[in-house]
Formats: structure tokens, C-alpha cells, sequence
């Protein structure tokens, strides 16, 4: 039965409130054409039809073949387990664990969770999950802000660019600067020569063009000038890399793809915010914590919610309700079934095949703009096409390739190439032969 609470009689005393004659003029700035668009619908169908007429329109999307997109968004190898646990129904319909003696295994899983986090980060404090990547960013932008009492974001250019606009977005309403700092010749991010007045400097490692950061130097100058620096990190990365608190950082941040969620047409995924302990207060989302129930035994609950259906509206760090933790749960298991092993090798497979496959590249005549700098999976190759039609006849010819380049990173037309520690000899000759048709190198080599 439907819940309609709302009788003719309220209604009515609504809109006459409000002042307008009926419910659809509530709507009257919405154009016609999205209001009320008009529907070419084919005519109905049987069951056992329109069920061959979804599987036809499911079979058009080949996610088979090789693939080397990159951007941020990877495909790395994940044992079988994982998936097979994370849809066991006790993570599948989790919530938001409000009752703590009804939901101790999403609460312990989460725990781990961010026992995870913090021992890839190196930092102590890891909430239990953000939204992605991006919005990672901003509430890292956020909180700095908060906790500095400045009005001064500054962020490399490095930064993935969805992460920049999201930032944007989100300090637009707020009397916040944003200057971005351009990368160097060699890709790199140089160190700013003002921070005085930021609250936060926002650097990424590897940075959006593949290109693994000094960030020394920038912990350094941040902390000089009395501002938080803020590393953004591939969490992958950190298993071969030193960690965000082995270099000083206040703040860890990024998307955690990488650790075991599969690329999905861009999404779900999860983000992760890691902090210093004297931050603790000023972090978003919440955290689980571990205590003893009345007899002694181990427990999880919800420790710190610093959120506004919690606290007063005006002292909430963040707006952040349901958050992604499912795709977090995920790669928790991911990660338990890989050990810190099995995770190093897939870093270590990741960079020798990224290298492998920028020097095999090279050798066929093209333009790696690696910039002389390391890069850890993924790296830039000028074409002489416009990059999205390269895209398009890779994918075209069965290769999966060739993520675009903004114009604002100044190396023309290019795309990312990205390798994993899956990438095999047979699919780099699948990509080098698709190349060579679709965007051969300007000049052959003799």
C-alpha cells in the first residue's frame, strides 16, 4: 500500500501558503523540454523478448580485451574471494551501523578498515570513508580552513582535475581564494614562494600525469608558513612510496579504486581521509572505535560523528551521511586476501609494466612526455590525432586505451596510458599494433 500522508485537505493549505494555485506551478521554471519530454517508447513486449533485447543491449559494452586507461581509475587483479565475500549479505544491506549490537561485523570490518588506512598512509586517525577522490579533496580543503582560521587554498595543478573542480565547487559559496600552482617542464610540482596566508597546500603523488612528487620540500614549506600540507595519494602507491606520514604530512587524501573496486563506468567508489591525532577533531564522516561490553568481551561502536544530524548544525565538520562504505568494505577484503605482500607485488608489477611499456613505446617512434621524472603506472604520450578520436578507434580495434589530456597541462594533443601488474606481453602488442593504425608516431625510427 502507498504512504501518502498528505490528505487533498493539506495540500491545499500548503499551496495556499506558499501562494500558487496548484502543485504544478511549482514547477513553472522548469523547461517543457525536461518537464515533460516526449517519450519514443517502442511497443510493449513479452518477457522472453524484451529479456533477449537487454541481453542484445548488454553484450554492445565489451569490458574484455586489453586495457591501459589510467587517469586515476585502474583495473588490478582481484582474488576471487573478494568479490565472493563483499556480497554476502551482511555488507551488502549494511547501513549506517547506528545500533552497535546489531552491527558488529560491518563495525569490525570497518574498524579494519581504517587500521588499513592509517598503516598505508602513516598517519594515526582514519575516518571510515568519504564519498571518492574528489570530494576527499574538498573536505580536506575544509577542514584546513577550519582549523588554520585562513581563507587561502593552494593547490598544485597535479591535482586530478576532477578533484579541482570539485573543490571549486564546493569553496564557490564560501569567501575562500584558490590559486593553482602550474607543474614545471619536467611535470613536477615546483615548491610556491607564498604560502603565508594559505591554510592548506594541496599537492598529489603520483600527480594526475603519472609523475611521483618530492614532497619533502612541500611538507616543508607548509609547515614554514603555518599551513597544513595536504598529500593526495594513490593508495596503491604507498606500497613501494613513502608514506604521507613518513614525509610529515597533516592531512592523507584520495580515491581508493585501487585497492579493490573494479572500474565501473566511473563509479562507485571510495574516498579516504587520513589525519594527524591533534586533527582528530576537525575530521568529517565519522570513526569506529574499539571498547569491552559490560562482561569483558571486545566490541566496536561508533566513536566520533562530527556530523550534522549529531551535533549542532553550526558546529558539524561535514554534511557527509551516507558515505561509500560498501566499495570501502570491498576493498578492506581485498586488501586482508592480498597481505602486504601481495599488495607490494601488484605496486611493484605495476611500475615494472608502466616502464616496460613507456620504453617499448619509445622504440616505435613515440612521444612519452614522461618529463625525465619517475612516474609509478601511468604516464602521457603526444599523438598526432585529437585524443578523444584516438580513444575511440582504440576501444574501436578491441584495445581499451587513452585517457585524454586537459589542454591545460600544455602537451597538445595526448593521452594516459597506464599498465598494471596484469598487463602482458601479448596485450602491450595488442595496444602497439592498434597504435600503429589508429595514431602511428610522427617519425618512424630507422
Amino acid at each position: 500500500m502507498r504512504y501518502t500522508p498528505h490528505t487533498q485537505e493539506d495540500v491545499r493549505a500548503a499551496l495556499d501558503a506558499i501562494g500558487v494555485d496548484d502543485v504544478q506551478a511549482l514547477f513553472a521554471d522548469v523547461p517543457d523540454a525536461l518537464l515533460d519530454p516526449p517519450l519514443d517508447l517502442p511497443a510493449p513486449a513479452d518477457e522472453a523478448t524484451l529479456l533477449r533485447h537487454v541481453r542484445a543491449l548488454a553484450a554492445r559494452t565489451d569490458a574484455h580485451g586489453p586495457s591501459f586507461l589510467g587517469g586515476g581509475v585502474r583495473a588490478h587483479f582481484m582474488p576471487s574471494v573478494t568479490k565472493h565475500l563483499a556480497t554476502q549479505s551482511e555488507f551488502v544491506t549494511a547501513y549506517t551501523p547506528y545500533q552497535a549490537e546489531v552491527s558488529q561485523g560491518v563495525l569490525q570490518t570497518t574498524f579494519e578498515f581504517q587500521t588499513m588506512m592509517s598503516e598505508l598512509t602513516g598517519l594515526p586517525v582514519s575516518n571510515a570513508s568519504m564519498y571518492d577522490g574528489a570530494t576527499a579533496v574538498a573536505e580536506a580543503a575544509l577542514l584546513a580552513l577550519r582549523a588554520t582560521k585562513r581563507r587561502r587554498i593552494v593547490v598544485s595543478r597535479g591535482v586530478h582535475p576532477h578533484a579541482r573542480e570539485v573543490l571549486a565547487t564546493y569553496l564557490a559559496p564560501l569567501d575562500v581564494t584558490v590559486d593553482v600552482v602550474d607543474l614545471d617542464a619536467h611535470h613536477a610540482t615546483p615548491v610556491p614562494t607564498d604560502l603565508s596566508d594559505a591554510a592548506a597546500w594541496i599537492v598529489q603523488s603520483p600527480n594526475h600525469l603519472g609523475t611521483v612528487e618530492a614532497l619533502p620540500p612541500h611538507v616543508e614549506a607548509a609547515h614554514a608558513a603555518g599551513a597544513l600540507s595536504v598529500a593526495v595519494a594513490d593508495p596503491l602507491s604507498l606500497a613501494v612510496l613513502r608514506s604521507p606520514g613518513e614525509v610529515g604530512a597533516d592531512v592523507a587524501v584520495g580515491d581508493g579504486q585501487t585497492l579493490g573496486v573494479p572500474p565501473q563506468f566511473g563509479g562507485p567508489h571510495f574516498g579516504y581521509m587520513v589525519v594527524t591525532e591533534r586533527l582528530l577533531r576537525q575530521l568529517p564522516g565519522r570513526l569506529v572505535g574499539e571498547t569491552r561490553d559490560v562482561d569483558g568481551r571486545r566490541g566496536y561502536v561508533l566513536t566520533l560523528q562530527a556530523r550534522e544530524q549529531h551535533i549542532r548544525r553550526g558546529k558539524a565538520k561535514s554534511n557527509i551521511c551516507s558515505n561509500h562504505q560498501l566499495a570501502a568494505g570491498m576493498a578492506t577484503i581485498n586488501l586482508a586476501a592480498l597481505g602486504p605482500d601481495g599488495l607490494r607485488e601488484m605496486a611493484e608489477g605495476s611500475v615494472r609494466n608502466a616502464h616496460a611499456l613507456a620504453e617499448r613505446l619509445r622504440r616505435e617512434g613515440y612521444d612519452v612526455a614522461t618529463g625525465d621524472r619517475p612516474f609509478f603506472a601511468e604516464f602521457p604520450v603526444r599523438v598526432d590525432r585529437e585524443a578523444t578520436a584516438v580513444r575511440r578507434d582504440l576501444h574501436a580495434a578491441g584495445v581499451r586505451a587513452g585517457v585524454p589530456v586537459p589542454d591545460e597541462y600544455g602537451l597538445g594533443s595526448a593521452v594516459l596510458l597506464a599498465a598494471t601488474e596484469s598487463t602482458t606481453d601479448d596485450d602491450v602488442e595488442a595496444l602497439v599494433a592498434a597504435l600503429a593504425r589508429v595514431a602511428p608516431p610522427a617519425e618512424v625510427p630507422a
